[in-house]
């Protein structure tokens, strides 16, 4: 039989967040950098995010890295993350599982006890300690970029829920960071599809009302993260807090969420919440965790900034070739409004402009 395409993935899990990394079938993208790299598959060759993200062969939980060739001499590789509905300019979870896969598979050389390496994301450069051993990869400590404060406590007005207050930030994304309490929420697995649908909304909103834009890359702008915060609390001397994030089209986020914990701890540093060196241990909700820490002070911009370091492992789950017969008549798949929400969405806001 003849297929018209032929993809090789590794599928990795990092703290329950599913990814897959492409280890084969795609060749390298136009691009001077690998934020161009991105760009040119969102607006040029989106082919790849619909053939590998939506149904029969994806789904709303996953996300996808393509591997590349880094455009900066100091870098080892680079990766291009694509989300559902986004190409985003750096994940934490992406990260990690684009490092398991690397290492595990032998693309990149494993050393132990500790393999240091060099990613190139589209927002920037990012230092890896991975420690390994007996050939696996037992985690990943990655420094993010500079993460800083767009504003505290912004006012945003939100349909059926009135004023809320919401924290600004950018973590490698831009996010609205909500006190979960204040909305009556406990961040358990029963909430889900009333997160999903609250944060969705406060989204819309808070990135209609509160303008934000990378002071040093203005391609990076509008809050496109909702995090739904719990409250901070101390176990022997390290801060313990749980959160959920909205990931669009509509559903959480499994894991503690990297980029999210970045922003989180850049508002506890401008919150005086949080010393440098002091252990931040970030629960999804479904209990797994990722450690950050503020590694010390910087600036994106004129902005004042953490350089944040995250910590968290992942999982090989499976090793798949994706392929596209000629005769499928979904050749870039299909989304159905009864898992992908946003599609329900569209077909009402069609019905009411008819």
């Amino acid at each position: 039989m003849r297929f018209s395409r032929m993809i090789n993935v590794v599928g990795v899990h990092a703290a329950g967040e599913l990814n897959e990394v492409i280890t084969g079938g795609v060749r390298d993208v136009p691009g001077r950098t690998v934020f161009e790299k991105m760009r040119h598959l969102e607006t040029k060759d989106d082919w790849l995010r619909q053939f590998l993200l939506q149904e029969p062969r994806g789904r709303i939980t996953q996300c996808v890295n393509l591997v590349v060739p880094a455009t900066d001499p100091s870098a080892d590789i680079g990766f291009v993350i694509i989300e559902s509905d986004y190409y985003v300019p750096m994940s934490g979870t992406n990260t990690i599982c684009t490092v398991t896969a690397l290492l595990e598979t032998g693309m990149l050389p494993m050393r132990e006890p500790v393999t240091n390496l060099v990613l190139e994301a589209p927002a920037g450069l990012v230092s890896v300690s991975a420690e390994c051993r007996n050939g696996k990869c037992v985690s990943v400590t990655f420094e993010n970029l500079p993460a800083f404060v767009f504003g505290l406590d912004k006012g945003v007005e939100v349909q059926g829920l009135g004023t809320i207050m919401v924290d600004v930030a950018y973590g490698g994304m831009i996010y609205a960071l909500v006190d979960a309490p204040s909305l009556g929420f406990e961040l358990v697995s029963s909430e889900g599809a009333d997160l999903v649908a609250v944060g969705e909304r406060i989204k819309a909103a808070a990135a209609e009302q509160v303008p934000a834009s990378h002071p040093e890359n203005p391609e990076i702008h509008t809050i496109n993260q909702v995090l739904f915060a719990g409250p901070l609390g101390d176990v022997n001397g390290e801060r313990r807090a749980r959160n959920a994030v909205v990931v669009s089209p509509g559903r959480l986020d499994r894991s503690p969420c990297g980029t999210g914990t970045c922003a989180r701890l850049a508002v506890m540093h401008a919150r005086g919440q949080i010393a440098a060196g002091q252990r931040f241990v970030h629960e999804s909700i479904l209990g797994t965790e990722f450690v950050g820490t503020v590694l010390g002070t910087a600036s994106a911009g004129a902005e004042p900034a953490i350089r944040p370091a995250i910590t968290g492992s992942g999982w090989i789950t499976a090793f798949h070739q994706y392929v596209l017969d000629p005769t499928d008549p979904f050749p870039n798949g299909f989304r159905l409004g009864d898992t992908w929400p946003g599609e329900a969405a569209k077909a009402t806001n069609k019905k009411k402009a008819a």
